[in-house]
């Protein structure tokens, strides 16, 4: 099947192929040529492996090469700084954005902001001037932030006041750097504090700095709340970071209940110029899966 072809098909039939013929329909589709896509979509390392080869900076060449524009690497600040600078170094050479990587003890279980101690903010704030450094090398304006879990022997308003400190001394550490802290709420555990759009939206608006902002994970919120895009619409002026995963499976677009080509067609019509982080698994292996993946990128933006 030509590309051209491919491209025209109707999303009637398309969707009908990932969805029911995907292993026989995925060796016929051809790698498509370096057109950008009309949404900033960044794989991360790993998904065109089968490809690619296993070396992410030939992995990242590779991407370019079917039209993606950034990548994101949630473990940055673990590689070498030598490796660091040989991706900034290309992604500018590509004219290719970095999205998102984890501040190192931005928050977990272990190390939660809401419980306001001493030991556990400077961990997030060491992390936070870490970040600064790494950010450098790569280019990268958008870190992630995961505020912890719940300290149940606190009021909730009480931790929320927590949380907003302790990130305000976090935006005064990124802020001069033009580096923006993203708050990702998440479905992985009930003990997890932050989990809730609103309640992201009501912390960045008490932490007011342009270098405390929202990460949307499209998956993480529909299993938390739904109403994706009513709630995208409420909150919008705090959300500065898109992410994505069909549910169930978090898998590509097509696999799941999340109608992603509405999704995108109302980022788009929003005017989004950000990133759309492919935070998310693939359906399928090896080469067929990753043009699956390709192919359902495509036909999702496709609007």
């Amino acid at each position: 099947m030509k590309r051209t072809d491919f491209i025209k098909n109707s999303g009637l039939i398309l969707s009908s192929l990932l969805l029911s013929s995907r292993r026989a329909s995925a060796e016929n589709w051809e790698v498509l040529d370096n057109k950008p896509f009309k949404l900033d979509y960044a794989p991360h390392q790993g998904m065109f492996s089968a490809s690619a080869g296993k070396n992410f900076l030939d992995q990242i060449k590779y991407m370019y090469d079917l039209g993606f524009r950034s990548i994101e690497d949630n473990g940055m600040p673990g590689r070498s700084v030598e490796e660091q600078i040989k991706i900034g170094e290309l992604l500018a050479k590509l004219g290719m954005r970095m999205g998102v990587f984890v501040v190192p003890k931005g928050g977990n279980g272990q190390n939660t902001l809401a419980a306001n101690k001493k030991e556990h903010i400077e961990i997030f704030l060491n992390g936070c001037r870490q970040s600064v450094e790494v950010a450098k090398r790569v280019n990268a304006k958008w870190v992630t932030v995961v505020p912890g879990d719940y300290a149940r022997h606190l009021p909730l308003g009480v931790q929320t006041a927590n949380v907003v400190e302790a990130l305000k001394r976090g935006a005064e550490i990124f802020e001069p750097h033009g580096i923006t802290m993203v708050l990702e709420p998440l479905s992985d555990t009930p003990d997890l504090f932050l989990r809730y759009t609103d309640q992201a939206y009501e912390i960045c608006k008490a932490v007011d700095s342009p270098s405390c902002k929202i990460l949307y994970d499209v998956y993480h919120q529909q299993k938390n709340e739904g109403n994706i895009i009513n709630n995208l619409e409420l909150c919008w002026s705090e959300i500065a970071y898109i992410q994505v995963g069909d549910n169930p499976g978090r898998k590509e677009p097509f696999t799941g209940e999340i109608n992603y080509k509405n999704v995108f067609k109302w980022l788009y019509n929003k005017g989004y110029k950000g990133i759309v982080g492919m935070e998310h698994g693939m359906s399928q292996s090896g080469v067929e899966g990753e043009k699956l993946l390709v192919a359902a990128y495509r036909e999702a933006d496709n609007f």
